[in-house]
């Protein structure tokens, strides 16, 4: 039994070194990065036991993924490899203000897309403590929609990430898929802007998170505020981080992901929500201050973190 399984596509990520643009690149950073394998990676790299369900090309982009994934400490056994497929890519150009973060994705066709619900064994699902997924899976179309219909079928207990897309579809059609989701999940993360863009809830983060109450009413729920930190409500009471962590942002690309590992760590460790709130800040923190996808940080460094943050540690 592993304490979490994820499903979901993993991409190469190709990062425009900043301050160049697309249009003036002459080189570009490798790495890999995908939500719902970033989940896994961070909560394997913390102690717990996990797994990735997906597919990859048989070549030696494929064999990259896992030999890293697997170096995580995420079981990798479940992925399937098909001969005739491709990696999906997605282009990060990283804007010096006023210029944002701007994502160009190339995945169309990718061995992921191909993937089948028949093709899956489902068995480490079933078996699964905790279900992790993520609408960045739904919103690549009919093929990744039936495999999260599955998986909810499949699984015993539910995380649900938001994770809205623009790039992959529109907000009404995010809603219709997700909102019926919501009442199964026990723990669901969303971000301020997706609550206003996909389910139109503005205004105070309180009233927010009381709306997303009535649709999802067994999940604690997070609403993810950038700067402003997160609420997180948990029954009748609302939870905030008893201390911000100082952080020098190097990366914020995998932050969301980063709260999302630290968050169901806390709670497959039967933490309580306010230590859950507490790490997960933590995590997204030491994410930010690393370069990729995923943070390169274990426990110790999450003790760290919770201690006071940077300092001398002899």
């Amino acid at each position: 039994m592993h304490d979490l399984v994820t499903l979901g596509e993993v991409l190469l990520r190709l990062a425009v070194p900043s301050p160049a643009r697309v249009e003036t690149a002459r080189q570009l950073d490798v790495q890999i990065g995908g939500a719902e394998a970033n989940v896994a990676a961070t909560v394997a790299r913390l102690g717990l036991r996990t797994a990735w369900i997906s597919a990859l090309p048989a070549n030696a982009w494929g064999d990259r993924v896992l030999r890293e994934l697997t170096g995580h400490g995420v079981d990798c056994v479940h992925v399937r490899r098909s001969e005739s497929a491709r990696m999906g890519l997605y282009f990060l150009e990283y804007g010096v203000p006023p210029r944002p973060i701007r994502v160009l994705y190339d995945r169309r066709d990718s061995a992921f897309a191909r993937l089948g619900v028949d093709e899956v064994d489902w068995e480490p699902v079933r078996r699964a403590r905790l279900v992790h997924l993520s609408g960045v899976t739904a919103g690549l179309g009919e093929s990744g929609r039936r495999l999260v219909r599955r998986a909810i079928e499949e699984a015993s207990t539910l995380s649900f990430d938001v994770n809205y897309r623009t790039a992959l579809w529109t907000p009404s059609e995010a809603r219709e898929f997700i909102e019926p989701i919501l009442p199964r999940a026990r723990h669901v993360f969303m971000g301020a802007e997706e609550a206003a863009t996909v389910f139109g809830l503005t205004g105070p983060p309180e009233r927010t998170l009381e709306a997303l109450a009535r649709w999802a009413p067994k999940a604690t729920i997070a609403l993810l505020r950038g700067g402003d930190g997160s609420l997180v409500r948990d029954g009748g009471r609302v939870v905030a981080p008893a201390r911000r962590p100082a952080v020098q942002v190097v990366d914020p690309i995998g932050a969301g992901d980063a709260y999302v590992a630290g968050f169901l760590w806390a709670m497959l460790r039967e933490r309580s929500v306010q230590e859950a709130v507490d790490t997960a800040d933590v995590v997204a923190a030491l994410k930010c201050s690393t370069w990729g996808d995923i943070a390169p940080i274990g426990l110790r460094d999450v003790e760290d973190g919770l201690a006071g943050g940077p300092g001398v540690r002899r």
